[in-house]
């Protein structure tokens, strides 16, 4: 089974996934840079540099907006680093937080965390200023000449990014104000990484907890502590640690990525490596500064068995329509299933009884929306072992268009199924029935 490992050690940064990914795709380096410069990403030239930390040889992967490249200079791990010079960066590393309107035309320093921003002076357009909201960056990445799968993770990657800062600013997405995550080098950043990943088709994809360094990061309000707030929400219930390196090693956009991508965080595996990556970060520490990635085969496609929650309450008091508003609140927060049972109640009452199933590490950001969501006024929980197939996603062309295919493997048995929503819109927009075009995924080619 093909498989990639990360090795986050230094954390994990958009800049040094994209390096340490394209040494191991092998020669495709000058295919990535002109599929890159190529996307449209407006003002963006991406080169590859040979780098060097610790004594060990790696690339470095630049983006030059504008024919500058953005925080030359700063700390490990993180996106575009800061470019200043501290009197002390081993306790401060100083960045600008600023929840100030900005203008568009003045470079950052470097962002972190997204902000309030006066919608009536936001441009929702691609093509006038960088995309410094939701709306903007999604209408940039899907005007890219990029492949549709490429398009679709990127998007979800910064759905991550935005559903956490909406968290820690407490406002809506459509209001949050894109800084640090929303400037061309990190676009091209994400965009880059989704293509790699794309391009390698790994079917299991592992990593290593990831350290996030330690200290404190300087902003416009004060002083915030590593991992910056947006990076801790991103990284819930996944393994992180801090450590003695007093620096942000961990960037929203790394952490982003990771959580997209990454199947299971754990100690490597056994696995027969064929090829090893080093993505390098721009600032030197006492260890080599590097993300390390692994491409080889495992053994088994056998997902190991992981501990969920089961969180179960019984309704009789919610319509229909607000039991599927909770239910879709619960899988936006990251639970892995949710679903409604009918049942009959004390005195013969007819009701529901919803199961919300998580990672049991995600429970303490469930449990409170199941009781803002629904009139429950209890929950029980168990504690049960879930097994899972590996999956990964295909794409067939067909005269109609491409359909996504969504393949399952393990325990001696593979499963495929094309994307209903994909077979939908074709339906639609053709008069056709669901399964004419279902016969489609038959004759296509992946």
């Amino acid at each position: 089974m093909k498989a990639l490992y990360l090795e986050c050690g230094m954390g994990a940064s958009g800049d040094m996934l994209a390096a340490a990914l394209l040494e191991v795709c092998g020669g495709e380096r000058e295919d990535f840079l002109r599929r890159m410069n190529g996307a449209g990403i407006p003002g963006v030239e991406v080169a590859v540099e040979a780098a060097a930390r610790g004594g060990i040889a790696g690339s470095r992967v630049a983006v030059r907006v504008d024919g500058r490249e953005e925080g030359c200079g700063g700390d490990g791990g993180v996106d575009g680093n800061d470019g200043h010079h501290h009197s002390d960066n081993r306790r401060i590393n100083e960045h600008h937080h600023d929840n100030h309107y900005h203008d568009n035309n003045h470079h950052r320093e470097h962002d972190h965390d997204s902000h309030h921003h006066d919608n009536n002076n936001s441009d929702n357009h691609c093509h006038d200023t960088p995309p410094a909201t939701y709306h903007g960056i999604t209408c940039l990445i899907n005007g890219l000449d990029i492949p549709t799968p490429v398009k679709k993770n990127a998007l979800e990657v910064y759905k991550l990014i935005a559903d956490a800062e909406s968290h820690v600013h407490g406002v809506a997405v459509d209001k949050i104000h894109f800084h640090e995550v929303g400037e061309m080098d990190a676009v091209a950043d994400i965009v880059g990484v989704c293509m790699l990943v794309e391009g390698l088709a790994p079917e299991l994809i592992l990593a290593s907890p990831i350290n996030v360094g330690g200290g404190e990061t300087r902003c416009a309000h004060g002083v915030l502590p590593v991992p910056a707030p947006a990076t801790a929400r991103i990284l819930q219930g996944i393994p992180m640690y801090g450590g003695k390196i007093q620096s942000e090693l961990c960037t929203p956009t790394g952490a982003a990525l990771l959580r997209h991508f990454v199947t299971k965080f754990c100690d490597m595996p056994v696995m027969s490596v064929s090829k090893i990556g080093y993505g390098m970060g721009k600032k030197e520490f006492e260890r080599a500064n590097c993300l390390r990635a692994y491409l080889g085969d495992v053994n088994s496609i056998d997902t190991p068995a992981e501990d969920v929650a089961e969180l179960v309450c019984n309704l009789d008091d919610m319509t229909p329509e607000a039991v599927a508003f909770a239910q879709e609140k619960l899988l936006r927060e990251g639970a892995l299933d949710v679903y409604a049972t009918p049942t009959i109640m004390k005195k013969g009452r007819a009701g529901v009884t919803l199961t919300c199933v998580c990672r049991a590490a995600d429970r303490g950001k469930i449990l409170p929306q199941i009781f803002k969501h629904t009139t429950t006024l209890g929950i029980r929980e168990r504690i049960v072992r879930r097994y899972t197939l590996q999956r990964e996603q295909s794409e067939i062309q067909t005269e109609y268009g491409s359909i996504r295919v969504k393949t399952a493997r393990g325990f001696g048995t593979e499963k495929s199924k094309p994307e209903y929503e994909d077979i939908a819109a074709i339906a639609r927009e053709r008069d056709l029935s669901i399964r004419e075009v279902s016969a489609l995924c038959a004759r296509g080619e992946k």
